[in-house]
């Protein structure tokens, strides 16, 4: 084992001259503490390195062990449903996962397996999982276990490679956390996750492997929509990081998502959830490896052949990190201070985003959402820009959306969707085939809402055209009936597609009626008189999951109020 010994320290960074060999990326322990530490730069007869625990105490003269390999996490069936640091840790009053479980064998001794390969089953609550083979092993069964429970380290099958390496396989795999698991093959992004919110899954679809940023100043909702994400997504498992967030938002997590029930079992969330807590009073090196920890938890469960979501909240303060450790390492900075190479990093960790083929034969998909936390909300600033470049779905949160109580606070002029398009015929499998031209309507309709109302300001609604000012009504109907939607309603935190079509096809259709009566003398001020109009502002509330029969009967009273109106209009002129 290679040793080195401390010549300089300053917070998480350290210089030691070496005695023996080290690597760039090698786990470090120092000092009497074996303290977890990572090799960074190496220098003729010294090295550089961050430390993942507070240093205070160090100082030149104490010995540096080097482990021999990278930085890893163990990764295993334990994870499920507890509460971890960025190294994957557990927090001391949230030890980690059972000490037993039950498999299933699939495999028989003799059967010659390729590397990722799943050989057991492993039998309990929550997501299926697997016992599977390292993703670089691959040969013949010499001994699998019997079906029965075992200890978690326990060594369940022995594979002989053809090189003739024998390697026993247990529950726990240890991974490289800065290296992404490989897959069979990439699947093209042309399924959308539903999260159950309109106004992303109709305007600004996300695909299954797929990647968004949602940008936000401070009181925006950027942490209460990525809880409701988490809650309603179709995802199988959910990976939550805080990283670098405010020590009383995390604790508002940690103290939500053990209560929050699962809308699909009824059982906690937290079965299917791993939630990742690194606060900013944390190490900053900690800070920065902690989205690489979420990205191989992730990448674990994708390979058992599950759907999952990451959220990251938020790359901004991980930025920051990577921002004092580049300080304190003496290199150039580029635009605000961030080192030259943020946008490679962030590529990095946004490009373990996928919908693959496992090299077990699955199709499995890890969908990466980031929180961006940008100053005074400018989304000019680099994390932002640079997180546009690798992330095709931008969800951008507008401060006075949320100070007006409108939520989620997405602005529709700000945001959009690269992947909408693929969508098409997701949606007309499921009963409407015009959804993509729907959707460019209404945000034609949003976007001379927000022109008009420019206008308005100077000379007044009441002077503006009568088609002008059914544009504004039919905008403000769009925006109260569909893109608003509590995350606290019982009844509309959670919106299907069947739901979202058939209310979707009543605003349109109120939308065309209404301009009908106009063109037959009725005047906006009597369409907004409609009873009709304030029972479409609040059909969220008013019809459930359970009650989509009710929309047929909805439709027909809008039907005959729109009818009638339009006959007044047409004997008065």
């Amino acid at each position: 084992m290679s040793e080195a010994e401390i010549s300089w320290i300053g917070g998480p960074v350290l210089h030691a001259r070496i005695d023996g060999p080290f690597v760039i990326g090698e786990a470090l322990e120092v000092g009497p503490a074996r303290l977890p530490g990572e090799v960074i730069r190496l220098k003729g007869d010294e090295l550089v390195a961050q430390v993942y625990e507070d240093t205070t105490g160090l100082r030149p003269g104490i010995r540096v062990a080097g482990t021999g390999r990278p930085l890893s996490v163990p990764l295993g069936p334990g994870l499920l449903g507890h509460i971890f640091d960025g190294l994957l840790r557990p927090l001391e009053s949230h030890r980690a996962g059972a000490a037993e479980f039950g498999i299933h064998p699939l495999v028989a001794a003799g059967e010659t397996l390729a590397a990722g390969a799943a050989v057991a089953t492993i039998l309990g609550p929550g997501p299926r999982q697997s016992v599977l083979l390292p993703p670089d092993v691959g040969g013949t069964v010499e001994r699998i276990a019997p079906e029965g429970t075992y200890p978690v380290a326990a060594n369940l099958c022995t594979v002989r490679t053809a090189a003739g390496r024998v390697h026993d396989i247990g529950f726990v795999q240890h991974w490289p956390v800065r290296r992404p698991r490989p897959v069979a093959e990439r699947l093209p992004l042309d399924q959308p996750m539903i999260t159950g919110q309109r106004i992303l899954d109709m305007l600004f679809p996300i695909a299954r492997g797929g990647r968004a940023v949602l940008p936000g100043g401070f009181g925006t909702g950027k942490t209460i929509l990525q809880e409701t994400l988490a809650k309603w997504c179709d995802a199988d498992v959910i990976v939550y990081v805080g990283c670098g967030e405010r020590g009383n938002e995390m604790a508002e997590v940690l103290h939500e998502f053990p209560r929050l029930a699962d809308p699909r079992s009824g059982r906690p969330l937290m079965e299917r959830t791993i939630i990742i807590a690194n606060t900013s009073d944390k190490p900053v090196a900690a800070r920065e490896a902690s989205i690489y920890t979420a990205a191989s938890v992730g990448e674990y469960f994708r390979d058992q052949g599950l759907h999952v979501a990451l959220m990251a909240d938020s790359t901004s303060r991980w930025a920051e990190a990577l921002r004092e450790v580049s300080g304190r390492l003496g290199e150039l900075p580029g635009e605000a201070g961030y080192p030259a190479y943020l946008g490679s990093r962030l590529a990095e960790f946004y490009e373990r985003a996928a919908r693959v083929t496992t090299l077990a034969g699955t199709q499995a998909s890890l969908t990466i959402i980031g929180a961006v936390s940008p100053s005074a909300g400018d989304f000019s600033e680099p994390v932002t820009t640079h997180t546009k470049r690798y992330a095709r779905c931008f969800w951008g949160l507008d401060r006075e959306r949320a100070q007006a109580r409108f939520y989620p606070a997405l602005n529709p002029l700000l945001s959009y969707s690269e992947e909408a398009s693929r969508f098409a015929s997701w949606w007309a499998a499921r009963g409407n085939p015009d959804w993509f031209a729907q959707r460019g309507r209404l945000l034609i309709l949003l976007e001379a809402q927000a022109n008009l109302e420019r206008m308005a300001r100077i000379v007044g609604k009441d002077a503006l055209p009568p088609q002008q000012q059914l544009t504004l009504i039919c905008a403000e109907l769009v925006n109260e009936a569909f893109l608003r939607q509590s995350a606290f309603s019982p009844i509309d935190r959670y919106c299907s597609p069947e739901r979202q079509i058939l209310m979707l096809n009543l605003i349109l259709r109120f939308i065309d009626l209404a301009d009908g009566a106009l063109e037959a003398g009725a005047s906006p001020q009597a369409i907004t008189e409609l009873p009709i109009l304030r029972r479409l502002q609040r059909m969220g509330e008013d019809i459930g999951e359970s009650e989509l029969d009710r929309f047929a009967e909805f439709g027909a009273a809008l039907d005959g109020d729109l009818a009638a109106l339009k006959e007044r209009a047409s004997h008065a002129a």
